[in-house]
């Protein structure tokens, strides 16, 4: 069975162009029959203008609109997969844990440090090859993001878009995130499984030990990577970019967070793990370039759809004709447009 993917949907925002082309189409017609009325008779007007049609100035209008939809599907290029395969491939199965609490929005390390925890993750994930992934995200309570898969463009898609606000609860629940990321694993004979804790290190729940020995049991290594820094700062609440007030506690003093590096190299020590300091991309990148490097692999099978073909041409040759044919379009009336009476007109003597 054939599959359909849209590249790029945003294109389809060309759309909004039709509504505002009718609407002023409309405003138009209203303004020239206005006018029209001020300055000269309406049986003069005929005598002046006896071919005027008010059909073909819609069905330019329609052609027109017809030609703008098209050329919105054109340039979101729909695909079409011909053939579904099942790949062979060896990696690990590795997943991420990505705190969004409030605390991760401190700009004490640049641009803050949910961006910079998106932007080691990201980068992470474009230096993997056959492995697959799995994205939790964690502030009060853990929730799946994207669960294991071999499909790197959508687990970076669902990474860019996760937030602070995702989680109506606030706080920093590690230990859940933990205990989530232990269902994610469905391969019992893939002896290598990987998380990677991206946090500040904050954590309001306690009993992290139990937990990270849990997972240890179960050969789940993890690797913290910390964001943020030692002295901390302030956690900034911002709408539409602009900063309202920094967060305070209940005796209305300014909240500091700072990064919490014992808490995480205590769970890396527990599950026989490594901490991994955030701060420089490259440096990151490497580190778990190296640690995976020496992991074995596991062979599995992954379906994909392969031999997509892009169908944009079709829909851009249709859009091109039809606003060829609309300059071709006369808004005067012509003999089929006569014969065919449409609005049943009789002939004066």
């Amino acid at each position: 069975m054939d599959q359909l993917v849209l590249e790029k949907p945003i294109y389809f925002y060309v759309l909004i162009a039709i509504p505002v082309i009718v609407v002023g189409f409309l405003l138009l017609l209203v303004w020239k029959k206005s006018i029209q009325k001020k300055f000269i008779d309406k049986e003069l007007l005929k005598k002046l203008s006896p071919n005027r049609s008010i059909f073909k100035s819609t069905l330019k209008i329609f052609v027109l609109c017809l030609a703008i939809a098209l050329l919105s599907v054109a340039l979101v290029n729909p695909k079409i997969g011909t053939k579904l395969e099942t790949m062979k491939r060896e990696g690990v199965d590795i997943v991420f844990a990505l705190d969004v609490s409030k605390s991760m929005l401190v700009e004490d390390i640049a641009p803050n440090r949910l961006d910079k925890s998106k932007q080691l993750i990201t980068q992470i994930i474009n230096g993997l090859a056959g492995d697959r992934v799995g994205i939790i995200g964690y502030a009060g309570s853990a929730f799946p993001q994207v669960p294991i898969t071999t499909d790197f463009g959508s687990a970076k898609l669902f990474l860019n878009g996760m937030n602070t606000d995702m989680v109506s609860s606030q706080g920093t629940a590690i230990t859940q995130a933990i205990e989530m990321a232990q269902t994610f694993y469905d391969d019992e004979s893939q002896t290598n499984r990987v998380m990677f804790l991206v946090s500040d290190g904050e954590d309001h729940e306690g009993n992290i030990a139990k937990i990270a020995e849990e997972a240890a049991e179960k050969g789940i290594r993890i690797f913290p990577i910390g964001v943020g820094t030692i002295e901390g700062g302030p956690i900034p609440i911002k709408k539409n970019g602009v900063l309202q007030y920094y967060l305070r506690d209940r005796n209305n003093e300014q909240v500091i967070s700072r990064l919490g590096q014992e808490t995480l190299k205590k769970i890396a020590q527990t599950t026989n793990g490594e901490y991994i300091d955030g701060a420089n991309t490259k440096a990151v990148v490497d580190s778990v370039k190296s640690i995976l490097g020496g992991m074995d692999k596991k062979e599995f099978e992954a379906k994909q759809f392969t031999n997509f073909k892009d169908q944009f041409q079709w829909f851009l040759a249709g859009a091109l004709f039809l606003l060829v044919l609309d300059v071709f379009f006369l808004e005067r009336q012509t003999a089929w447009l006569k014969k065919l009476n449409l609005f049943n007109e009789k002939e004066k003597q």
